[in-house]
């Protein structure tokens, strides 16, 4: 844009709820333009807090320019929505293959400059190609040769737009001279847009502004690159799949058309003559309401599990001291995580450690061991102790899956005994799982301990209901490097599937709801506003279904009518979709109730 452009020319809005913001060109370069665009984004949001927008943060820009005065490419002050734009997409580094993609209306023009001689490979099919100099095609010159080059032609493509993917050698110098030769496709050329290194996330901004993701499937989309475990994918790929924000958007449809008809009984309904009482059409709308409710709980609950597979299963391994919890977190861990030691009350603070188990993320949490100062051996538990019993008590609380540990015991006389917490066990029926464990098995012979365990199901089930029954492992015998025929020594393999169970009652859903996992916190808490503004339309509708036909609660159909605008506001900004094309719905179903009413309006 030139000096003489117009207000016009600088920002427009677009309908969808999306607003986009063109942004002059400065002369002192990007960051004046960053600054620039960061008040103006300031000002709309203030005005439009519904409308989703993007803003790369200053240190993404600084990086994107690193990045392309590694490569060797001239820093571009402003960008347009329309320029050309390119970016490595494979990995940096040096590579077998390198994947340089390319989005805009110029993605031809590079092609025939990159190629000359050569016709366009045909739509969605891989040519190999020699990529020469734009501005230099002796032999000397030439980029790259075999390289594989393949033409989407838009709007059915992963931004929307015309995209070129160069599938090239991935030497540093060789990625360097094709990144470097792209901006100089156009030098000769009056070109209405420019061709620029793309901002970071610029392709998949497109990609929401051309309709391409919505705003849940951009936030799947992040996920998927971040997941570290197998269940992780799993959920990011079904986040990405779309299913939810047609569902909300579903929701938000019905929401407006409730909406549209209360209105029109609100504008008109001393003009025209209507076939609904306003009880009557709250009355009907409320059956909807209470449907969409019931969605919201289920969707909530998927919510709260994809966060497990998201941040991770939180395990606290609780008992009394010297019963074998910081061994048996060794052994699942795979290394020294916590001290093992036979003195009582080695441990004494959390000691966390995060792993991969079954494709869960897990984060297990050693626990100083739980007593009284009347099991101590003086009869007193020092300060540092007490504080160490008072944190493993908070990590319970906190914890999704709790391990109790007991232990096989000898008394001075020669009997055993299995030492338990009474107090563990009350922490761990709260827990949302648990699994009792009985240490130090191979202490005593098959027999006696079958006795034990007898005696001690039999005495923890005084204590508390509803108890799994104990499982019995033995952590001397896992760590024995004696050569054994037992598949599982010491139990802890069969223990880690007892864990993966666990993980999957915590985690799992029906097969028909799986496109349900992979919902965000951001998503979680405008579910919940949505919620709560449905309730409160509730409320309105109930105080309206009264039997006395004029009562003093009287349904406020223009309240009744807000509340649903303001929950169809809370799904469209879930989507990044409809909020700015909410008047035109609305009017329409209201125009449409006057026509049915009276036909010859």
């Amino acid at each position: 844009m030139g000096d003489h452009s117009s207000p016009s020319d600088d920002w427009s809005m677009y309908r969808h709820g999306r607003l986009a913001i063109g942004i002059r060109t400065f002369p002192r370069g990007l960051e004046a333009s960053h600054s620039f665009s960061s008040i103006l984004l300031r000002s709309v949001v203030a005005a439009h807090r519904h409308v989703y927008t993007y803003t790369p943060r200053f240190s993404q820009i600084q990086n994107s320019q690193r990045d392309r005065r590694k490569h060797g490419i001239d820093v571009i002050a402003g960008s347009s929505k329309d320029d050309t734009i390119y970016a490595l997409s494979s990995a940096q580094g040096r590579a077998g293959i390198a994947v340089i993609r390319i989005s805009g209306p110029q993605c031809l023009n590079i092609y025939q400059k990159l190629c000359p001689h050569k016709q366009p490979p045909k739509p969605r099919y891989a040519a190999v190609r020699t990529l020469h100099d734009p501005e230099n095609l002796d032999v000397a010159h030439v980029l790259d040769s075999g390289a594989l080059v393949l033409y989407f032609p838009g709007p059915t493509t992963v931004t929307g737009e015309d995209v070129l993917e160069l599938h090239t050698h991935g030497g540093p110098a060789t990625v360097k001279a094709v990144l470097g030769a792209i901006p100089r496709c156009s030098r000769g050329q009056t070109l209405a847009n420019g061709i620029r290194y793309a901002e970071p996330g610029e392709f998949t901004k497109r990609a929401f502004l051309n309709d391409r993701l919505d705003l849940s499937q951009v936030e799947s989309l992040s996920d998927v690159l971040d997941a570290e475990t197998e269940q992780q994918r799993r959920a990011a790929v079904r986040g990405n799949s779309g299913a939810r924000g047609k569902t909300y958007d579903s929701w938000r449809g019905e929401l407006l058309l409730a909406r549209g008809e209360i209105e029109a009984l609100i504008d008109f309904s001393e003009d025209q003559h209507f076939d609904e009482s306003p009880r009557e059409l709250l009355r009907n709308v409320t059956g909807m309401v209470q449907r969409i409710l019931r969605s919201i709980d289920v969707h909530e609950m998927a919510g709260q599990r994809t966060e497990l597979l998201r941040k991770g299963i939180r395990i606290a391994l609780l008992g009394p001291p010297n019963v074998g919890k910081s061994s048996l977190m060794n052994l699942i861990v795979g290394r020294e995580a916590s001290i093992v030691s036979r003195e009582a009350g080695t441990t004494r603070d959390i000691v966390e450690a995060s792993l991969d188990i079954g494709g869960y993320l897990c984060t297990f949490a050693d626990t100083a061991g739980i007593r009284t100062s009347a099991l101590a051996n003086d009869g007193v538990i020092g300060p540092i102790e007490e504080e160490g019993i008072r944190r493993a008590r908070l990590k319970a609380l906190g914890s999704d899956v709790i391990i109790v540990l007991a232990s096989v015991e000898r008394l001075s006389d020669g009997t055993h005994f299995i030492n338990y917490d009474a107090e563990t066990l009350q922490m761990a029926v709260k827990a949302e799982q648990h699994i009792i464990v009985v240490n130090k098995c191979d202490s005593v012979d098959e027999l006696t301990l079958q006795d034990l365990l007898q005696d001690f199901d039999s005495s923890i089930r005084t204590h508390v209901e509803g108890l799994a029954e104990p499982r019995v492992i033995s952590c001397t015998k896992a760590n024995s490097l004696s050569e054994s025929f037992d598949k599982d020594p010491g139990g802890i393999h069969s223990l880690t599937q007892n864990l993966v169970r666990s993980f999957e009652n915590l985690t799992s859903l029906p097969e028909d709801m799986q496109d349900l996992l992979g919902g965000t916190e951001r998503q979680r808490q405008l579910l919940a506003q949505c919620r709560l503004h449905l309730e409160d339309f509730m409320v309105q509708a109930e105080a309206g279904d009264s039997e006395v036909e004029y009562s003093s609660d009287e349904p406020d159909i223009v309240l009744a009518a807000e509340h649903l605008r303001y929950a169809a506001s809370c799904l469209a900004r879930i989507t990044g979709r409809g909020d700015a094309g909410d008047v035109e719905e609305v009017l329409g179903v209201i125009f449409e109730k006057i026509l049915n009413a009276n036909p010859r309006v």
